[in-house]
């Protein structure tokens, strides 16, 4: 995994989740690692177990030079849409920064400038940049912290589990409950199997 993008430069890495479920808010993060960080665990979130990415956190959360978790609930998404909500979440995450960054390197292939500040969008950045994988590590951990407390007050969903995403027995939920008032109703639900 490679630990910077160009030498010198005090990078941010910038990633989000929750971008395609159904329901909650979208989370991002921007994390500043020291040059000299590495991890053997350390990789896209998506491709880190559960656990491991729990036994992460922490280790990022102490080793980072700086970092910031920032979220953008599901009224403002279906308000703005999906894209610019993850943008946004991604600004207010830097904005929180302790330490400005000189350069964000973005994971995906478009983003909207964050002013005063250069940016380099890569494609599958998460898994190429340590940076962005350890903002991918906090995003995903903080989003699934968060919808842990939403699936207390709203168990049937399933929420433990999917964490939001359209999973069939989260469908399958709706369409026996309706919706709760963190659905999102901007995004298109399908019964499972349609």
């Amino acid at each position: 995994m490679k630990r910077f993008f160009k030498k010198g430069l005090i990078e941010a890495g910038c990633d989000e989740a929750g971008r395609g479920c159904l329901a909650g808010p979208v989370f991002a993060a921007a994390v500043i690692l020291p040059p000299s960080f590495s991890h053997p665990l350390l990789n896209d979130s998506k491709q880190v177990a559960e656990a491991d990415r729990d036994h992460l956190r922490p280790v990022i959360e102490k080793k980072a030079l700086a970092w910031a978790v920032a979220m953008v609930d599901h009224a403002e998404i279906d308000r703005i849409n999906i894209l610019k909500a993850s943008f946004k979440a991604m600004h207010l995450a830097v904005d929180q920064l302790a330490i400005r960054p000189e350069l964000l390197l973005i994971d995906g292939h478009i983003f909207s400038p964050y002013f005063g500040i250069v940016h380099h969008c890569v494609v599958k950045g998460d898994s190429i940049y340590a940076s962005i994988a350890a903002a991918s590590i906090l995003a995903k951990t903080h989003r699934d912290e968060y919808m842990l407390g939403l699936h207390n007050e709203y168990p049937h969903y399933g929420w433990d589990k999917n964490k939001g995403y359209g999973t069939s027995l989260h469908r399958t939920r709706i369409g026996e409950h309706g919706l709760s008032p963190y659905h999102r109703l901007s995004f298109k639900f399908k019964e499972p199997g349609l």
